[in-house]
């Protein structure tokens, strides 16, 4: 009890300081069908040493998820490579997520067990600008996606790429891990990455080159093991390696036909010659096929119990007919086995008893006559000598 008054004032203090600390908050405008990418910096959410030379490399883990649920929208997705690298959050939100979204995001620091929380305020909007038909999408095995998500190598790419276009601005609509598409885990060797796909829209048509690689006949140049039809300098492959086997083009700016809504009908189907429905059938009598399939099990059951019941009762042979066809040796043999077992039960009720006659010298099993042995049988040397 004398601890009492020293942890209440502690524990009103720490529930004070937690009380009084507010989240971050930050502003940011995603726009629909662009691509939006935020780095989680551990600058942003925990203050550094100022005297420190280098500052040193904190291992924080993050955690995001929408205000009011436990993960993230569907648009928007998070990664992070290690807790010694930052983190990011990316996507290309859809018309459907268009308003007001607000996503938390909680950091762990792994070296002091410091934490801290920061709101997102995503105001989601329409784009400006033209429109972009014109849209492509491809796999770059050389990188992944923690590597292409920075504005460096994204517009890199975007600069390279535009060598393989017509002339027009190109713009980033999407960034997804090869991982998140089915790709498999590559191994922990030197120089094998995740891979990711990049799609890129832009207002100006595909060039020839790009239509080349997406032709069926490139594709099945691709499924018998041969590179594909590629008409130009691929400007890429210096900074990026790309699949040109799953390169997709689509083309928007020709509108889809719009689908046949179905007219109602009065419900009544057609007249079909072809159809020809089934006759009314005449009465049957299933009286005789019914006594037919249970009386013929019935017989069939009640002859096989008669026959057995004739094996086992009337075939016996009978206790005399089997003692006469039984040989004397046998009958004596078990008879005698029968009398030594009454004697031998006679004597352990009695242990004053004579001698057992089965034990004496010279014993006649069937007569029962004794005659005194001529010679000791155990005096009586196995091999004689030979003289």
């Amino acid at each position: 009890m004398a601890a009492a008054p020293f942890w209440t004032p502690l524990l009103v203090g720490l529930l004070a300081g937690l009380g009084g600390t507010k989240a971050q908050q930050t502003t940011l405008h995603p726009v629909v069908g662009r691509i939006f990418v935020h780095t989680l910096d551990h600058g942003t959410f925990f203050r550094l040493p100022e005297r420190a030379a280098v500052p040193p490399i904190a291992s924080v883990t993050y955690h995001a998820h929408l205000q009011g649920h436990p993960d993230l929208p569907r648009w928007l997705r998070y990664t992070q490579r290690s807790p010694r690298h930052p983190g990011y959050l990316y996507g290309s939100p859809t018309p459907e997520d268009r308003g007001r979204q607000v996503i938390e995001v909680i950091a762990y620091n792994r070296d002091s067990f410091d934490t801290t929380q920061q709101r997102l305020v995503l105001l989601i909007g329409d784009p400006e600008g033209p429109l972009l038909p014109y849209q492509a999408e491809f796999l770059v095995r050389s990188h992944d996606v923690e590597e292409v998500l920075p504005s460096t190598p994204a517009s890199r790419f975007l600069t390279v790429l535009g060598g393989l276009w017509e002339p027009g601005e190109l713009q980033l609509l999407n960034i997804t891990s090869a991982l998140d598409r089915g790709g498999r885990v590559p191994l922990p060797i030197e120089g094998r990455k995740e891979g990711v796909y990049i799609k890129v829209g832009s207002a100006s048509p595909f060039s020839t080159c790009l239509k080349m690689v997406a032709s069926p006949d490139s594709h099945a140049r691709c499924a018998q093991g041969q590179p594909p039809l590629l008409s130009c300098y691929d400007t890429l492959a210096s900074h990026f390696r790309v699949d040109w086997c799953n390169v997709s083009l689509v083309d928007k700016s020709v509108p889809e036909p719009a689908d046949e809504v179905p007219t109602p009908g009065d419900g009544i189907l057609e007249r079909d010659p072809f159809f020809c429905p089934p006759t009314a059938a005449t009465d049957r009598d299933f009286l005789t096929d019914a006594l037919v399939t249970l009386l013929v099990p019935l017989l069939v059951a009640l002859l096989l119990t008669l026959l057995l019941a004739y094996v086992m009762c009337c075939r016996r042979e009978g206790r005399l007919k089997r003692d006469l066809a039984t040989s004397d040796i046998q009958m004596v043999h078990h008879c005698s086995i029968r009398g030594n077992t009454e004697e031998l039960r006679r004597m352990a009720a009695s242990r004053d008893v004579p001698r057992p006659l089965s034990t004496l010298p010279m014993f006649n099993v069937r007569t029962g006559e004794r005659r005194p042995p001529r010679v000791d049988s155990a005096q009586v040397p196995l091999i004689l000598d030979q003289h």
